[in-house]
């Protein structure tokens, strides 16, 4: 059984670099078993969100794999609807109680939403608290663009430890890591094999990445998981099939050449698949978390 190695955060904690992303509100009848396959597997980290509404789930499938909690870093996120202080704490109880865990390892705030930076900020001071607390172990954002890294950061007293953030061979975001890495904030991506982008090639179908496929005598999206590894990122490909999870995990028994990372970097053509940092608030969703 393969484990992934694990990177450490800047407050000390250790993190895997591959884990299983779970984002599918239709698939709510497959979580937990897509979970405890990944666990058998090898999976230690999981990562969802109160906005996919599953995190019941997820816990069902922790519980149901047997593997000791400790030996495991799930992530979860906290919804712009619950941004702000005493909001964020009680959102916080919701998700803890939902995935039925002493403690989380990682809290994030899902979005920035600079339409209410204010909410955003006092969101992030109740994560701090939790921290402190103990009832996590590492906090941090998802979707933070550098602006919105140094506005947060100069009224809060934790540096994020991770920014979860788009990222694949269409969408390099090399800013975004560059900011990150000056800040010692670890970067994750989600959608890491470039599926999210509408109206765009497949980064698996590309040629270069079929010709590596080739040469390494590995899949597509074994190809696209080892190049994010290599840049030192930490990934979280979504998947609900058991053959897909097992074969995501299998990327740690090989290296691609410097070469050929460079040429999966020049497939990037800044094509986001989700929404923009900066524009993007509950005026454009209908997504509600309930209790």
């Amino acid at each position: 059984m393969t484990k992934s190695p694990r990177l450490t955060l800047n407050n000390g904690i250790e993190m895997p670099t591959l884990g299983l992303g779970v984002l599918d509100r239709s698939a709510l009848e497959k979580t937990a078993a897509a979970v405890q396959c990944a666990i058998e597997n090898g999976y230690r980290l999981i990562d969802t969100a109160a906005a996919y509404g599953n995190e019941r789930q997820v816990g069902d499938g922790i519980r149901a794999s047997g593997v000791d909690r400790s030996e495991l870093f799930i992530t979860t996120k906290l919804w712009m609807a619950n941004y702000g202080y005493e909001s964020a704490l009680h959102a916080f109880d919701v998700s803890q109680r939902k995935l039925g865990l002493d403690y989380i390892d990682l809290y994030l705030l899902h979005w920035p939403m600079p339409s209410n930076f204010e909410a955003t900020i006092e969101a992030y001071r109740a994560a701090e608290e939790l921290l402190r607390d103990g009832r996590v172990r590492a906090i941090g954002v998802s979707n933070f663009k550098p602006a919105h890294l140094n506005a947060l950061i100069e009224k809060t007293d934790v540096v994020p430890a991770v920014n979860q953030i788009e990222l694949h061979p269409l969408f390099i975001q090399r800013e975004t890591r560059d900011a990150n890495a000056r800040l010692h904030i670890a970067s994750e991506s989600w959608s890491p094999l470039g599926r999210s982008v509408r109206g765009a090639s497949d980064p698996l179908s590309h040629p270069s990445i079929a010709a590596l496929a080739t040469k390494y005598r590995k899949t597509p999206a074994q190809i696209v998981l080892r190049w994010h590894l290599d840049h030192g990122l930490v990934t979280i490909p979504k998947s609900f099939q058991p053959h897909r999870i097992t074969e995501n995990i299998d990327v740690f028994d090989f290296a691609l050449s410097a070469d050929d990372v460079a040429m999966i970097d020049a497939m990037d053509k800044g094509h986001r698949g989700g929404p923009d940092p900066d524009k993007f608030d509950l005026s454009r969703t209908n997504i509600s978390v309930g209790e």
